[in-house]
């Protein structure tokens, strides 16, 4: 029992979001009884007071943090996260502007890097819109910037955008003044690209620095990260 508990703790850890019990007994061909047993041996190990807590709903199982130590926890993770989130919304949206219409897939083959977040960032914030369904395999949602886009960023139509490849270079630019430009990428997730976009543009390299940062890469701050929580 004691390597199925190790194995389960090592499923939930990785996952970061709750399993079905059911799952994990059957890809371990294990009974859900012995799943169960295991779960209890989880939930002794961590106890009431650690930093992981086990959540149980559902018939599933998930790790946690321990909601005693939130203060503590949002003290120290989210100026890390709102680094790296606001230059990810930043670059998803530089993308969408210039690749318009565009599906999220493509966004992440540019980015090499999971986009779901700052997808669903930029819908909220009414930065781009669904236009329609690509037609290929699956018909995925199009994506395309918005009247609120434009004036967000202070501009009269997308021909006043800056060079791309300078754009994009500004956004992953060293700044130390200026949290926008952090280059650490917490808990990036890699994504393969898509057999349909071979040979796709794929976006430049961070810049060694040199010019101004274009007004266009200061529309959008952390009191933007508080509205879409």
């Amino acid at each position: 029992m004691d390597k199925l508990t190790n194995i389960i703790e090592a499923v939930l850890f990785a996952s970061g979001k709750g399993v079905e019990l059911d799952i994990i007994a059957d890809k371990l061909n294990v009974s859900p009884k012995e799943v169960k047993k295991a779960i209890s041996e989880l939930e002794e190990r961590y106890g009431s007071e650690g930093g992981i807590r086990l959540l149980q709903f559902n018939n599933k199982a998930q790790l946690a943090s321990n909601p005693t130590y939130k203060t503590e926890v949002e003290a120290v993770l989210n100026p890390i996260r709102e680094k790296e989130l606001t230059r990810t919304i930043l670059e998803c949206a530089a993308i969408v502007a210039y690749k318009q219409p565009v599906t999220k897939t493509e966004i992440e083959y540019l980015r090499g890097l999971n986009s779901d977040y700052a997808v669903h960032a930029l819908l909220e914030l009414k930065l781009i819109y669904p236009c329609g369904r690509k037609d290929s395999i699956g018909r995925p949602i199009l994506y395309a910037t918005t009247d609120e886009f434009l004036k967000r960023f202070k501009l009269n139509s997308l021909a006043d955008l800056p060079d791309y490849d300078e754009l994009m270079d500004a956004i992953h630019r060293p700044d130390t003044d200026n949290y926008l430009y952090a280059r650490e990428e917490y808990g990036a997730e890699e994504v393969p690209a898509p057999a349909e976009e071979e040979g796709g543009e794929e976006t430049s390299s961070p810049a060694e620095g040199g010019y101004e940062i274009p007004d266009f890469l200061r529309g959008l701050d952390e009191s933007d990260l508080v509205k879409i929580g």
